[in-house]
């Protein structure tokens, strides 16, 4: 029993050697790698940087040739905190369990790498230290990248389509609907604040909370004038519609809440919202639907994703 609380409080260094098996293999750590971050489930944590510390240990399979020295022939650190500092960038996160999965997925993309033990504290919630430690092995590990139906991976662009309400109230919805979807492209429909009025609350925060939930009310109205319009809320949710070449609604408060580098301005313009939608999944152009005035609508500088008014 000692043995086992021991182990249970040890490096993961101490107990990747402790659970080897007939079979050692190489090992290579980061200790005490600490960075600040905006993470966290509760109200009070969001928008506030905390302290994490990470711990991490790699066990590599031998490398087939003589190294010679020479730093390309191994699992460089750099591949450890890049891994690191690639998912805190990536989006907000609510639980450190989630970013853990996330940095072990990354690190077993690399070659060399066979399992990964991934130990990950706060430093800053109380008078301890608060963590989570994770083991994954390639052999459990899911595929990250987004495979076709012949096994080849496939990069995907869909189409933002903004509808106003106009757009979205008119008869003509149905065959601009079918216009989009005779594409053969996904397509992710995004729309704006509803008609009427939008409470306000006086604050900066609340009030982009409230936009935001408005701003889905208005995606199921969208979705109830239309079957195909499935509306949907998470990153995963788009990806599984991009793949299987679907039409949703994008209902934005938790990406765009959960978002490192969100959407700047107002959260109830839709159009910029649906801009920075584009953006973020690389489209291959946004569509703007309705006799709203979108005459100075443009993409951002340096943008790849073009803006087509219909």
């Amino acid at each position: 029993m000692s043995t086992d609380i021991s182990l249970a409080f040890a490096h993961p260094e101490e107990r990747a050697e402790a659970s080897a098996g007939a079979d050692p293999r190489d090992r290579i750590s980061l200790r005490d790698h600490i960075v600040s971050a905006d993470i966290g489930a509760f109200q009070q944590e969001r928008g506030q940087s905390q302290r994490l510390r990470f711990n991490v240990v790699v066990e590599v399979r031998p490398h087939p040739e003589v190294l010679d020295d020479d730093v390309d022939r191994i699992l460089s650190y750099d591949r450890i905190t890049e891994a690191i500092e690639g998912e805190l960038r990536a989006s907000r996160l609510n639980l450190l369990e989630t970013l853990a999965e996330k940095v072990a997925e990354r690190i077993l993309e690399e070659p060399q790498a066979m399992r990964v033990f991934v130990r990950i504290e706060k430093l800053d919630r109380g008078p301890g230290a608060l963590g989570v430690e994770i083991v994954r092995s390639r052999a459990v590990q899911p595929v990250r990248s987004r495979a076709a139906d012949d096994g080849s991976d496939t990069a995907l662009h869909p189409v933002v389509a903004y509808l106003d309400n106009d757009a979205i109230a008119g008869p003509d919805l149905g065959a601009r609907l079918d216009a989009l979807q005779a594409g053969g492209m996904p397509v992710i429909l995004a729309v704006g604040l509803p008609p009427g009025a939008v409470p306000e609350s006086g604050q900066p925060v609340t009030q982009r909370r409230i936009d935001l939930l408005a701003i889905e009310q208005n995606a199921w109205r969208l979705a109830a004038r239309d079957r195909r319009c499935v509306v949907v809320a998470s990153k995963t949710e788009i990806d599984w519609a991009m793949k299987h070449d679907q039409m949703v609604v994008w209902a934005p408060s938790k990406i765009v809440l959960d978002a490192v580098d969100g959407p700047k301005g107002a959260a109830g313009d839709g159009v910029a919202l649906a801009l920075w939608l584009a953006e973020s999944l690389a489209a291959d152009r946004l569509e703007l639907h309705g006799p709203e005035d979108h005459a100075n609508v443009s993409a951002p500088a340096g943008s790849r994703v073009p803006v087509v008014r219909r």
